[in-house]
């Protein structure tokens, strides 16, 4: 420590001002982080609404499919359920009673590009047979 006209000191003066140095690189690298977890949260969220888009579209292009509609009408329906989920459908195949449904969702920044997702609804390929519901026991 040393005594200039009165005033005690430590160091020099080279180290003056380098705490503001380290609290700028501090506050730097918090906001980096910010700003790195919200892009990373849009892009998870617009990736769940492309999903969900798609698999909507896919049930409503299959339902209507078994209710006896053409494949144009289940495709014009889930390009409906598509655009009600911010969406936009990309392609609609729908072949028998088999749909499949590619759906892309804005990710909600400008710059980025959207996140797409594919869905399939239809019966079941894997010749397993399907549930039935249990029959009443009698007591």
């Amino acid at each position: 420590m040393t005594r200039v006209m009165g005033v005690n000191r430590r160091g020099s003066d080279d180290e003056r001002g380098s705490v503001t140095v380290v609290m700028l690189a501090v506050i730097v690298t918090v906001l980096t982080l910010t700003v790195s977890g919200l892009l990373l949260s849009s892009a998870v969220l617009a990736s769940h609404r492309a999903r969900a888009a798609a698999d909507l579209a896919a049930l409503s292009a299959a339902g209507a499919l078994l209710n006896g509609e053409p494949s144009a009408a289940a495709c014009q329906s889930a390009e409906m359920v598509a655009s009600v989920n911010h969406g936009r459908l990309q392609r609609c195949v729908a072949v028998g009673m088999e749909v499949r449904i590619s759906v892309a969702v804005p990710a909600g920044l400008k710059g980025f590009r959207a996140a797409t997702a594919r869905s399939r609804a239809g019966p079941d390929r894997s010749g397993a047979a399907t549930a039935r519901p249990l029959e009443a026991q009698p007591p």
